[in-house]
């Protein structure tokens, strides 16, 4: 397929964690504020002179200091984190706002803190209780955590303007960003997609690590470009897969995964689209913080939430996406000592393949794949056992 137009530009924004538009916005007098979790809503903190980013560690190499401060039993995610920030690389934050996800982020934020790895003036650090249950009782304590710790904050550090009317210019911003990455993500459902997974995945990330705004007429070029994109004639691609897991911000995995032959048609992980970037519905009759963190609340698919209803949600969920997708299977990845998601893959991948009957390959993987030849040989094994299925006609 010809390359689109403005890839090279938005692979060049998760070069860095502090990124040209990073530094354009800030110059323009715009505060950052670095999140590390969809359970922290980044929409309250995407306002009119304030901007959020999350925090991932681009071509990490040793993670020797923050190893020594965590021990090597938590996940390189966090230890990457705080490695990254003993060496200076978020000193152009102006805030922390993070939510009790797991115990492993609490670490290294609370590292960061008593290390004073964030060289600012004025910066702060906010954490906030979040529900392990999405029902009212946990809405209640989730707006009153937002209320105080994000808007609270914001208003009382950085003088921002956190009415009603703000949000719902926030709200609006982070909708046609969701929007636009919906409409683009929709191609992959094609039985000949004109996107690749990993074109998508550099795509939807950037709408992480830089201002939404800032890329709008980008992301609007690229959905234009994408309307008159010829796919391959022959695609190189032999099955359709759904990703589904912990943290990726790693690009090297969905490309290992592609070049293995599996076409990631779907992302059902943090950093990616599905919850992530779905739509805020709003109306006149309720509190407006209300309904956003009621969105987050009830849309968040991490298996930190305990409730039954979320518990088999999850695989209902995942299930769901690979029908829609048309995914011939699934890869069910874990972050090497990621808590939450050992137990959920383990009875995911028995739900998905049991229940639902998709064949799964579920992987225990470092934070920086690199080129795993290990990972590699597995991936291409499950391709060849899916195709072998397809052959025998038996059911996905």
């Amino acid at each position: 397929m010809k390359d689109l137009k403005h890839l090279y530009y938005f692979e060049q924004l998760l070069e860095e964690a502090d990124n040209e538009l990073i530094r354009e916005a800030q110059e323009a007098g715009r505060k950052c504020v670095g999140a590390i979790c969809y359970q922290t809503p980044e929409v309250l903190m995407d306002l009119d002179d304030v901007f959020t980013v999350r925090l991932r560690a681009p071509r990490s190499g040793s993670l020797e200091m923050s190893t020594y401060y965590m021990t090597s039993f938590l996940c390189e995610y966090s230890r990457a984190i705080l490695e990254r920030a003993i060496e200076g690389g978020y000193n152009f934050l102006d805030a922390m706002i993070v939510p009790d996800g797991c115990t492993m982020v609490n670490r290294c934020v609370e590292n960061m803190e008593l290390l004073n790895t964030l060289n600012k003036e004025g910066v702060f650090y906010k954490y906030l209780e979040v529900p392990m249950k999405a029902d009212e009782n946990g809405l209640n304590l989730y707006v009153s955590e937002c209320r105080t710790k994000i808007l609270g904050a914001l208003k009382e550090h950085f003088g921002a303007d956190v009415s009603d009317e703000a949000l719902k210019r926030a709200v609006e911003r982070y909708n046609k960003v969701c929007r636009l990455i919906t409409e683009i993500g929709n191609y992959r459902k094609e039985d000949n997609p004109r996107i690749t997974g990993y074109e998508f995945h550099i795509i939807c990330m950037a709408t992480y690590v830089a201002p939404k705004d800032l890329l709008i007429d980008k992301l609007e070029e690229t959905l234009e470009e994408l309307k008159t994109r010829e796919p391959d004639e022959n695609p190189k691609y032999r099955a359709r897969v759904v990703v589904a897991g912990s943290e990726i911000d790693d690009v090297d995995l969905i490309k290992l995964v592609e070049d293995s032959g599996a076409l990631v048609v779907a992302d059902r992980f943090c950093f990616g689209s599905l919850p992530g970037r779905v739509e805020i519905p709003l109306n006149d009759n309720e509190d407006i913080l209300t309904q956003i963190c009621r969105h987050f609340l009830y849309m968040n698919q991490c298996p930190r939430h305990m409730n039954l209803e979320k518990v088999h949600g999850r695989k209902e969920y995942i299930a769901d996406i690979a029908k829609e997708y048309k995914a011939d299977g699934v890869i069910f990845e874990q972050m090497k000592f990621c808590d939450p998601w050992a137990y959920e893959h383990v009875t995911g991948a028995f739900d998905l393949r049991e229940k639902y009957g998709y064949p799964v390959l579920t992987i225990d993987r470092p934070y920086a794949v690199g080129t795993s030849g290990q990972l590699r040989t597995r991936v291409q094994a499950f391709v060849e056992s899916v195709e072998i299925k397809k052959l025998q006609g038996g059911e996905k």
